[in-house]
């Protein structure tokens, strides 16, 4: 990858190419959780660069709005929610959630004049969602499965990823690694234990990729030995431009994620669990609010994980020796983001040498910086139909004449109301 390309796919400010891009989506920004209460507290929320406030009104509307005051520039985060608005506690200026001043005290005729940037926001899967883009061009609702489901089916946890988000997004676009890293964690994890995919994905590590573009993005058939008769194929999706789906194990939960850059050199990494065909038990949300799992545990009252660069991810050496710990380092999550944050803030793209198991990475970034540099000279974003997000993932031993494209026309198309494939 040229240094230019690099350069594109990896800033994400206000007036970048990856950045307008991005804009066109609805962006995840906060858990609903978090501005729970009307009139309650605003919270920050740097997102793509930008610093941003969001709070509950008296309505129960959650608004995004820009943190500071249009007047001196005070953080409107120490403003006062009620009636409607925030209030600037400096001079008491108040603004609604669509960024409209709707008192300036000393001179209420200056009101037209002192309006902020606000977003548009909807709530889907305990998510704050906002478009951030042009007025007029928002697309339809995210429609990926589980935004959709009733509560009891999903749970959605967030985690400081302190790196960008493409070379944490490609982690989850590469399943090559787990056969590596995770390899001795997943036969202890709740969400992965007792299953015979543990067995094929540790058994074969040479992962065999065929990769179809679609509307919505990429799908990835990844095939391992299974059977002498079959192979192994996980069928992951890719959807544009920040959607990663994984594959159930045995009868646990699917899951996905969402990577959304804060800044150029953080980005929230979004992990769900979810079971499209009934509620979570409380046995499976005990271990996800532990941290099993695609998930991890905080620095209380934070959502950086306990592991995190400044104590080496709590890396345990004779766990590694022991072969309980691949990389020494524990949770599926943190082993990921450890050695993705080892990168750099910024990977350095020039000195890579990529392998064919990296097709799929090498697709995405060429999907993403077309559709970038494209939109500059007027082109409209590929994948806003929300409908061609409705997609599964997927686990399954087939007969090695078996094409697994073939076999996905029958089993994965033609709606949700599929079984869930898993072994």
């Amino acid at each position: 990858m040229n240094n230019e390309m690099a350069e594109t796919l990896v800033r994400t400010g206000p007036g970048a190419p990856m950045g307008n891009l991005m804009r066109r989506y609805w962006v995840p920004i906060l858990l609903s959780s978090e501005v729970a209460e009307s009139d309650g507290p605003p919270v920050r929320a740097h997102i793509l660069g930008e610093k941003l406030l969001a709070f509950r009104n008296s309505d129960g509307k959650v608004g995004l709005i820009d943190e500071f005051c249009s007047h001196r520039g005070a953080s409107l985060y120490f403003g006062r929610n009620e009636e409607n608005g925030i209030r600037c506690a400096y001079h008491g200026l108040k603004f609604a959630i669509d960024g409209q001043c709707v008192d300036v005290p000393s001179a209420p005729q200056a009101c037209k004049h002192m309006g902020i940037k606000a977003y548009p926001c909807i709530e889907r899967a305990g998510m704050v969602w906002a478009y951030m883009g042009p007025k007029g061009k928002e697309p339809a609702a995210p429609a990926v499965e589980w935004c959709n489901l009733p509560p009891s089916h999903v749970f959605v946890s967030k985690r400081l990823q302190e790196c960008n988000y493409l070379q944490a997004m490609e982690g989850g676009i590469d399943t090559s690694h787990v056969s590596y890293v995770h390899r001795f964690e997943v036969d202890e994890d709740p969400m992965h234990e007792g299953t015979k995919a543990n067995e094929y994905i540790k058994a074969d590590g040479n992962v065999i990729f065929e990769i179809e573009s679609a509307p919505f993005g990429l799908t990835l058939y990844g095939r391992r030995n299974g059977e002498p008769d079959s192979y192994y194929w996980r069928v992951t999706q890719w959807l544009f431009p920040w959607f990663t789906l994984i594959p159930p194990f045995g009868d646990h939960a699917l899951g996905g994620h969402v990577w959304v850059p804060i800044d150029d050199h953080q980005c929230w990494a979004w992990s769900v669990n979810f079971r499209p065909d009934r509620p979570l038990s409380e046995e499976e949300r005990r271990h996800m609010h532990e941290g099993k799992g695609i998930h991890c545990p905080y620095v209380p009252g934070t959502f950086r994980p306990l592991a995190n660069k400044d104590n080496d991810y709590l890396i345990d050496r004779r766990a590694q020796k022991e072969k309980r710990a691949y990389s020494g380092v524990f949770g599926i999550a943190m082993q990921d983001a450890s050695l993705q944050e080892s990168m750099g803030p910024v990977q350095d793209h020039a000195k890579e040498k990529l392998l064919p198991t990296d097709r799929a990475i090498v697709m995405a970034r060429r999907m993403l910086y077309e559709a970038a540099i494209a939109m500059q000279d007027g082109a409209t974003p590929p994948a806003l139909d929300a409908d061609a997000q409705r997609v599964r993932a997927a686990g399954v031993l087939l007969d090695r004449n078996v094409k697994p494209q073939e076999w996905a026309k029958t089993h994965l198309t033609g709606g949700l109301e599929q079984p869930v494939y898993s072994i």
